[in-house]
């Protein structure tokens, strides 16, 4: 019992030591507190708005069904397509492949657009001169970078139970951004809808090989079948403006007030809160660094 008392006296003087050494520092932690967020304040009045530019689909069925002619086209050994592989999937790789955006970004001179992006907007109205240089990089390594930053542009998302597919296209110019998000949606599903008519009419000539070298009457009317759904197939893809896709909703230029980030008035906050903290944790380090 004696022992408890003490105990108490010797937390309240530990106590009363933090709290001495905050006020004795206050200014300095003040100082620092007001240099970072100062430097913060700073860095995000120079960072233009980002916007986003979206276009909503759904996937469409492949109408040209094989129903239950499967069997026979693992008889034949040619896979005719099931659609295992959904539409959100397939679309997702061609925008992982890097020869793919290769080709987009030198047919469609997008490399300077993504630069040097234009129509910059900047909060209180003010205006910033931001530039790249990339004087010094060759055009091989320009490619790359941006090949590399697209990730961060392009993005394809799904609602797993909708099946609803949403393109976005963020950028810092709105105007960029609504016209690379048209584009990448064009340009890739036109990708996809090559990559499958290649491979229809490979099936195509494979079975009427097939058909012609074969007097079985079953499986001549069975490869007729399967060269029947093979060309529906075809047919119905071309159809459609966009291959396997529906578009619901048309992309727009995002209002001049409607940004994406960066989320200024947060981060500014975080800036002070944190300074603080560790304006603290640092007058106790160089307190108990004294001898």
């Amino acid at each position: 019992m004696e022992h408890r008392p003490r105990e108490l006296e010797e937390d309240e003087i530990d106590l009363r030591e933090l709290f001495s050494t905050i006020w004795n520092n206050k200014w300095k932690i003040m100082i620092f507190s007001f240099l970072v967020t100062s430097l913060t304040l700073f860095f995000m009045l120079r960072t233009p708005n980002s916007y986003t530019s979206s276009i909503v689909l759904i996937p469409q069925e492949q109408s040209a069904s094989i129903g239950g002619i499967g069997a026979l086209a693992g008889f034949a050994g040619v896979d005719i397509g099931g659609g295992e592989i959904s539409i959100f999937s397939q679309i997702s790789t061609i925008l992982s492949d890097e020869i793919f955006l290769e080709k987009l970004i030198s047919e469609n001179n997008l490399l300077e657009k993504i630069e040097n992006p234009q129509n910059l907007v900047f909060a209180l109205g003010l205006d910033f001169k931001i530039e790249n240089d990339v004087s010094e990089l060759s055009q091989e390594e320009r490619i790359y970078n941006a090949i590399k930053s697209f990730s961060g542009i392009i993005s394809v998302s799904e609602d797993k139970k909708s099946g609803v597919i949403t393109f976005s296209g963020t950028n810092r110019d709105r105007f960029f951004a609504k016209e690379l998000v048209d584009l990448v949606l064009t340009e890739s599903t036109k990708r996809l809808r090559e990559i499958d008519m290649k491979d229809i009419d490979s099936k195509v000539q494979f079975y009427e090989k097939e058909l012609q070298n074969t007097d079985n009457l079953e499986l001549q009317k069975s490869l007729t079948k399967v060269i029947s759904s093979l060309i529906e197939k075809r047919v119905s893809a071309n159809a459609n403006e966009f291959y396997l896709l529906k578009k619901i909703t048309d992309s727009k230029i995002a209002f001049i007030k409607d940004k994406t980030k960066p989320k200024r008035g947060l981060i500014i906050v975080v800036a002070f809160v944190v300074s603080i903290i560790l304006g603290i944790f640092g007058v106790f380090f160089i307190q108990f660094l004294k001898p």
